[in-house]
């Protein structure tokens, strides 16, 4: 057995049981293990990892109902792309579909596709924008060779990683201090007849605000006007899709806005599903070019399919599925108002404590972004190291490009955090701020940095 050059060299006894060796690091063992053997080994590994629960760090969902764990477990072995097979979750992907779009007020609802989670739906969304622009500037005998997207700075990374796979120039709009999110007469300004699309976020990664979507979309549509250029604008929803029109609703963010031609969301992020399952919509057929989907024939029938992965599980759908049947749309509006209410509740207080300088309090999505006032005595990663001691994952980082000297903290509430908990969060991070405001800190990430 090849042991790796940090692996003890132990001498095994002859016959003793595979088990004892462990789990294998580098190479198969000869022989197998019981069931029970295999499963408490793994299992005992994983009880290492973090506490899913105080994962204050990530947007997606934790926990669900054991009723969803039950179904969802049904559908581990149905390969999603085989719609011939399994008819009935075939149509259920479809069901939440027209769930979706008609959420979002989609003109023609049913337009639109699974995915895994938002950054292959970021990605089926901006290809056709490409593929649109591309068939507009053919017809017009124009060249095709430098297409670009604009976008701000505080984009998520998947946007970034869009146009490097698919050869778009990035054009980004920065984000200024104590204004983090983009500006639409910025926006405009970087746009030519090459721009296949504007992106809008509704919940930005960094700090959870909704950006100016309705006034990005009109600046747009009056550039279009003036020009004669046809830029649309896709709306990036992964965390405010699920949100917004349940404690929002008379928000124009969505398809109510003419030239908004699609969207994307995270269905495992506050569409209560675990990761991972996101959905892509179209405004209407005309927005998804016929030459992006493909019609498989040898798995039986005829399957049209427009997804960048083949084989999938169905059970991420089938939990989306159980949530929509399951809370209906007063249930998706009392959950999201309880973590819109509780996390203005966290935000004030940890305003009170003195310290800190709360940049988004939960209003627009249940996210609370804070920097710290100034003071050389300690550093948000002091912050974040103190918490993470008390076994709290609250990440800390630098707001974008020409917001970078701004270092925050970013506390996302999701289902699953009682009020009893979000208490205990903030009598640890009072601790925290007692014992660095005696001690002070000690981290060297971010050194120099008091805000």
């Amino acid at each position: 057995m090849a042991q790796s050059e940090d692996t003890p060299n132990f001498q095994v006894p002859p016959g003793l049981p595979v088990k004892a060796l462990g789990l294998p690091k580098t190479d198969l063992f000869p022989r197998g293990m019981a069931p029970v053997d295999a499963k408490r080994l793994i299992a005992h590994d994983l009880s290492l990892d973090g506490n899913a629960l105080l994962n204050l760090a990530t947007f997606v969902t934790t926990s669900m109902e054991p009723e969803a764990d039950d179904l969802m477990a049904l559908s581990f072995n149905k390969n999603m792309i085989d719609k011939d097979e399994y008819p009935e979750t075939a149509k259920i992907e479809e069901r939440c579909v027209q769930i979706v779009t008609n959420l979002f007020h989609a003109p023609e609802p049913g337009v639109g596709t699974s995915a895994i989670g938002s950054s292959e739906a970021v990605m089926l969304c901006g290809l056709a924008m490409k593929w649109r622009w591309r068939a507009r500037r053919e017809k017009a005998g124009q060249s095709t060779d430098r297409p670009n997207l604009v976008m701000g700075t505080n984009v998520q990374v998947v946007w970034e990683k869009f146009c490097k796979y698919w050869d778009v120039e990035a054009r980004y709009v920065p984000v200024k201090n104590g204004k983090y999110t983009i500006a639409p007469q910025d926006a405009v300004a970087l746009c030519d007849e090459n721009t296949i699309g504007v992106i809008a976020i509704l919940g930005t990664t960094y700090t959870g605000e909704f950006e100016p979507i309705e006034a990005i979309h009109d600046a747009v549509v009056a550039l279009n006007e003036q020009t004669g250029w046809e830029v649309p604008v896709h709306v990036d929803a992964a965390s405010g899709g699920f949100v917004a029109p349940f404690i929002h609703p008379d928000l124009p963010w969505d398809f109510r806005l003419p030239n908004v031609v699609s969207i994307n969301v995270s269905g495992h992020k506050y569409g209560l599903v675990y990761p991972g399952v996101g959905w892509a919509a179209w405004r209407s057929k005309e927005y998804l070019p016929e030459d992006l989907v493909f019609h498989v024939k040898y798995l039986g029938g005829d399957m049209p399919t427009f997804t960048l992965n083949f084989s999938r599980p169905g059970n991420q759908i089938i939990g989306q599925y159980y949530n929509f049947v399951r809370y209906g749309f007063e249930g998706y509006q009392a959950i999201m108002g309880s973590l819109q209410w509780g996390t203005q509740q966290l935000a004030a207080t940890i305003a009170d404590m003195g310290p800190f300088h709360v940049i988004s309090d939960g209003t627009d999505i249940p996210v609370i972004a804070f920097s710290l006032k100034e003071t050389d005595r300690y550093t948000v990663y002091d912050v974040s190291s103190r918490l993470r001691l008390a076994g709290w994952q609250v990440p800390a980082y630098p707001l974008p490009a020409d917001a970078d000297d701004i270092h925050v903290l970013r506390i996302v509430v999701r289902l699953g955090m009682s009020l009893d908990m979000a208490e205990t969060l903030a009598d640890d991070l009072k601790d925290a701020v007692d014992f660095l405001e005696q001690h002070g800190g000690s981290s060297e990430q971010a050194r120099g940095f008091s805000h």
